[in-house]
């Protein structure tokens, strides 16, 4: 396998009325087919599963391969998906969600340890995204774009520390709107950023 058996999945119920009438789908449900469609994806981890859901309802006639390596999907849900953050939770691995001011972030992220310490499972990483236009000159400062910024290196090492700093365990850097060239942005990314966070 590519990723050597290593698979984290993000899932959502989506946010974008637009998209729903394509699939027949009523927006206002997507809550509970949210729930569903978790369910279904943990079932289908377990060998021949038999069990009823509105997606289907496979009666141990059915498979599906390759099986996770860990013995289950890692499943990362994304901002609320239409969930309470108790939910969330307790049934997330792990939780994915949008930058805000380092402030706001940091009490996010408090309240979303409290409640996974409240659920009484084990610790949970929480990631975020975040759309990054790196420039040439490394002391470029932060200027706004979509869920991100356009800056220099200095500055995004800067911002990457202060969300480790308070908490977040990963993030993920979108280059949707990078103005630069991608293999050269994925260089500078791996020589100016990757050693100052290890492991």
């Amino acid at each position: 396998m590519l990723s050597g058996g290593r698979l984290i999945l993000g899932v959502a119920s989506g946010d974008r009325p637009d998209e729903y009438p394509a699939l027949n789908l009523p927006f206002a449900e997507r809550g509970v087919r949210f729930r569903a469609s978790l369910d279904y994806i943990e079932r289908m981890s377990e060998d021949a599963p038999a069990f009823e859901n509105s997606y289907g309802s496979p009666r141990g006639g059915m498979d599906m391969l390759p099986k996770p390596m860990t013995g289950r999907l890692p499943l990362l849900i994304t901002g609320g998906s239409q969930q309470n953050p108790e939910w969330i939770a307790r049934h997330g691995d792990g939780w994915i969600t949008y930058p805000r001011g380092i402030d706001a972030q940091a009490r996010i992220i408090s309240d979303w340890r409290t409640r996974v310490e409240a659920a009484g499972g084990p610790s949970k990483p929480a990631m975020q995204s975040l759309y990054v236009d790196l420039t040439k000159d490394p002391e470029v400062p932060p200027q706004p774009i979509h869920l991100g910024f356009r800056l220099g290196s200095n500055h995004l090492r800067a911002y990457l520390k202060s969300l480790e700093d308070i908490g977040v365990n990963h993030v993920a850097l979108n280059l949707r709107f990078n103005q630069g060239d991608t293999e050269e942005t994925m260089n500078r990314l791996a020589e100016e950023l990757l050693p100052y966070f290890p492991g």
